[in-house]
């Protein structure tokens, strides 16, 4: 296993952490009616990632169950305090709201400290200012860290890269948590930013987030070969040294090989070679958008840009799976994946003038809407999230 500083927490951190976010299913219930099945797993994958050397857990609170099982799992493991470091999150509104939730957090994970505590979802304006507002959660979490019950704070983001560089200069974060990959580079000044600030650099879900890489199209497959597209993607990721650590949600025990592989070359030289390969196809695609976001605003708030990085996938790495998964949560996430369907263009014009690349969007955004809305996935998506609603419910309720 490979360790990294986390930044100015000091904190030295295995390059995977053992993501929580796949224990999440179902409501968040007392230990007493965990279902046994998810807690033997729980424990098993925790007992194989600490003896494989991962030492950093990462969960939350809006991952209902997950915060429960690993406290479950840990005490029943005997894990010695000083040998892991835990993560979890939570987005309170109010300074009140803030400390009755870490407490409840730290009586699920049966811990007397937590590591790391990160602002949920820093995804927009609105919810920055509600962060750091005075009195509000990031300054009774300095409270809380001066009282030894946290000891490093952050924040996690899915925001547009103005408001995650104007985050971090804030001043009040130690790291933080954000999307950056192969195939999704647009927050590269903020890993920059954040190195230049020595903020630790947490990398969300590379293999979903990153193209669902576990099951890559056969384009990539092929063009990411002698390596795997996990260890590509992988490898790229922590050829940044801005970047500690990698969350992989490891729920399986075959996922550990798959995960460990990206340790196989230290000097990450066969990325060079390999991005040569990968890098090639994006230049032979008609009508190619560089993602500047200079078209937005969209007056009908359709996320242009990433509607159209689906698009770039999709015509030179055939990534149809990721894009129809991705595309279908537009309308549908909230703060957490803003944007409207394509096919809400009314083609206004109002982007096309500001495009460098004179690219024809509306017809590229109808295109793109066509190949990859699925009705299916959406009502699957809606009704997930549904679910997800109601069982927050019974939690505050029942609390």
């Amino acid at each position: 296993m490979e360790y990294r500083r986390f930044g100015k927490t000091e904190e030295n951190i295995s390059v995977i952490t053992l993501g929580g976010m796949r224990f999440k299913s179902g409501w968040n219930p007392p230990r007493a009616h965990l279902p046994l099945e998810s807690v033997e797993n729980c424990i098993e994958i925790t007992r194989q990632a600490l003896e494989l050397g991962i030492n950093h857990i990462e969960t939350a609170h809006g991952y209902m169950k997950s915060e429960n099982l690993y406290g479950v799992a840990l005490k029943e493991l005997g894990v010695p305090r000083e040998s892991f470091k835990m993560m979890t999150k939570g987005a309170p509104m109010t300074g009140e709201e803030t400390r009755a939730l870490v407490e409840e957090q730290l009586h699920s994970l049966k811990l007397d400290y937590l590591d790391f505590y990160g602002w949920h979802g820093i995804n927009n304006e609105e919810r920055l200012k509600a962060a750091v507002k005075p009195g509000g959660p990031v300054e009774v979490l300095h409270r809380l860290r001066e009282e030894g019950l946290i000891r490093h704070i952050g924040f996690s983001t899915h925001a547009s890269l103005e408001v995650i560089l104007r985050a971090l200069n804030t001043g009040l974060f130690s790291f933080v948590n954000l999307h950056y990959y192969y195939f999704f580079q647009r927050n590269l000044a903020a890993v920059r930013l954040a190195g230049e600030k020595d903020i630790g650099v947490f990398i969300i879900s590379p293999n979903e987030k990153g193209g669902m890489l576990w099951k890559p199209s056969r384009k990539v497959e092929e063009i990411c070969h002698p390596l795997s597209a996990i260890e590509f993607n992988g490898r790229f990721c922590l050829s940044h040294p801005e970047i500690t650590t990698l969350s992989m949600g490891i729920h399986e025990p075959e996922h550990f090989s798959q995960n460990l592989s990206i340790l196989n070359d230290e000097d990450y030289s066969a990325v060079a070679l390999t991005r040569v390969k990968v890098d090639a196809p994006l230049a032979e695609i008609s009508g190619l958008c560089t993602l500047c976001s200079e078209c937005l605003p969209c007056p009908e708030e359709i996320n242009i840009p990433e509607v159209l990085r689906f698009r770039n996938l999709l015509k030179a790495y055939e990534m149809v799976d990721y894009g129809r998964f991705r595309y279908n949560m537009f309308e549908g996430e909230g703060h957490w994946f803003p944007g409207n369907f394509a096919s809400k263009c009314t083609e206004c014009g109002d982007c096309l003038p500001r495009c460098p690349e004179k690219l024809e969007i509306p017809s590229l955004l109808k295109e793109t809407h066509k190949e990859l809305f699925d009705r299916k996935a959406w009502v699957k998506n809606q009704f997930f999230q549904f679910a997800i609603s109601i069982a927050r419910f019974l939690q505050k309720f029942r609390n």
